[in-house]
């Protein structure tokens, strides 16, 4: 939690109360959302304020009220304080992204690897993106870098026409080329062996679908950047686990390959951590 917002409850709730509270919250565009336990569901208005008066731009307070679940990865918001709505433009290292938060998956903690990966892009590289929500990875890459052409595959309808609209927002039309389905099938049947560089933003499915990152990468090789959740206790590193168990889906597929680089890209939870590991496939 900020500390001026910590500040600005401290009269406003019980000790015991404060200690409930989760310790942050996401502020995307001007809608705010957080997470507010049971116990303290009686004060969310006073909350909610806390926060509008902390962040001056924030106009919505939006509670999350279940997990992020299914294939769309969507997760149920109430209303709390403020205008009611879900939509919003988000800004990110000049680009600006137009989002549905009840319809489309978006998180803003993902801002820093985002423009990691982008800095990674080399001239006229073809990117495969597998999971690309209203198309935040891909606009950040055909904006701060010189790549040729970005697929940008999403299952989610409603994300692919924020994805769309967004595209056009930041005149990358040329660049990023919006496409809906399963990323399964659109590279088998449209993007095999085209790309330099395949990008798996998804950590609850990309295990299952990293022998079609494979697939899309040209015979020359290239780079998958590979996202996971992966819990560890203590005495463990979440990186080098996430590389064990890619290492051995990957040697059953005969692939020739090393993993440089990874690292935790954030906490989600005890012991458990979103970890990114970049892999380079050399050809066979």
């Amino acid at each position: 939690m900020r500390g001026s917002l910590k500040n600005v409850l401290a009269n406003k709730l019980k000790p015991e109360e404060l200690s409930l509270l989760y310790k942050s919250y996401d502020v995307i565009g001007d809608i705010a959302v957080t997470c507010i336990p049971e116990s303290l569901e009686p004060r969310s208005g006073i909350i909610a304020e806390a926060i509008m008066q902390t962040h001056k731009r924030v106009k919505t307070v939006l509670r999350q009220g279940s997990p992020i679940l299914g294939d769309l990865r969507l997760r149920k918001l109430e209303w709390v304080r403020g205008e009611r709505k879900t939509e919003t433009f988000h800004k990110e290292f000049g680009c600006v992204f137009k989002v549905d938060l009840e319809k489309c998956y978006f998180s803003p903690r993902l801002s820093h690897e985002r423009m990691r990966i982008a800095k990674l892009v080399k001239l006229n590289e073809v990117i495969v993106n597998m999971f690309a929500g209203v198309g935040c990875y891909s606009i950040i890459i055909a904006k701060h870098s010189e790549a040729k052409k970005i697929f940008s595959i999403d299952i989610n309808p409603v994300a692919v026409q924020f994805m769309q609209e967004n595209i056009e927002i930041n005149k990358v039309r040329e660049r990023v080329f919006p496409v809906e389905g399963d990323a399964k099938r659109i590279v088998e049947e449209k993007l095999r062996n085209v790309a330099n560089r395949v990008l798996m933003p998804l950590p609850e499915k990309a295990y299952e679908y990293l022998d079609f990152a494979v697939l899309a990468l040209k015979p020359t090789g290239g780079w998958i950047s590979y996202y996971d959740f992966e819990h560890s206790r203590k005495d463990e590193n979440p990186v080098e686990k996430t590389k064990r168990k890619v290492f051995e889906k990957l040697q059953n597929f005969n692939v020739n390959f090393e993993i440089p680089f990874g690292r935790i890209v954030r906490t989600t939870g005890p012991h458990w951590y979103q970890v990114v590991i970049d892999i380079e496939v050399f050809p066979n």
